[in-house]
């Protein structure tokens, strides 16, 4: 399949969000990618159910909400209200993941994982056949404009090979320093999905960037 790309719209405008909420509509993005933090799980508070709402109702496009937060299950149905079509939690969040991601699919939403820098590949063997989606961050999480971690390639190939081995479906996204310089080898790596937010919505042209990450030579 031809890769996807989910802007972050935590880069974008909170003073013209619905101006940005256009761009990607326009685009040839293919989700809204929303980072939900709650100052506990990462150190900084981004944006909650009601700004997920109102861009819901503009937005034309799946949105793909990420959860980075402490005891994410509280609020599954919540976000499902919200008008997430899908629901990413953090492995290091989740005390019991599988109930976690049972409780998603049972709300008719699609389920990923989210793993940090130094959590290891193979802390998802035991889930990764109920997985629709594996979000593998190439920073670390909180802000927005980090560098790359370059260990995040050897990350995804790993992550591939568990997913032909096993016979998952999942998808592999990845989040942090995302650019046009490390689309292609990414997307060669096996990664399916790939997030970007202020290389997008601090370029000069953002319908241009998300067309250049879509097609990266």
């Amino acid at each position: 399949m031809n890769h996807l790309i989910a802007p972050s719209m935590l880069s974008a405008d909170f003073a013209n969000l619905q101006k940005d909420i256009e761009m990607v509509n326009q685009s040839e993005a293919d989700w809204f990618h929303l980072d939900i933090m709650d100052g506990m799980f990462v150190p900084n508070i981004s944006f909650g159910i009601p700004v997920i709402e109102a861009i819901n109702k503009h937005a034309k496009k799946p949105l793909d909400v990420h959860l980075m937060i402490e005891d994410p299950d509280r609020y599954t149905e919540l976000f499902k209200k919200a008008g997430a079509d899908i629901l990413t939690v953090h492995m290091e969040a989740c005390r019991h993941l599988h109930r976690s991601i049972q409780k998603i699919h049972s709300l008719d939403m699609k389920a990923g994982v989210s793993l940090n820098p130094h959590t290891p590949i193979n802390t998802l063997e035991d889930i990764i056949t109920d997985l629709d989606m594996v979000l593998i961050m190439s920073v670390n999480p909180g802000f927005g404009g980090q560098k790359f971690i370059p260990q995040s390639y050897n990350k995804v190939r790993q992550l591939k090979q568990l997913i032909k081995d096993t016979g998952s479906n999942a998808k592999i996204e990845i989040d942090g320093g995302v650019s046009t310089d490390n689309a292609k080898e990414l997307t060669e790596a096996g990664v399916d999905i790939l997030v970007a937010g202020s290389f997008i919505f601090k370029s000069d042209d953002p319908l241009k960037t998300i067309k250049e990450l879509k097609q990266p030579e």
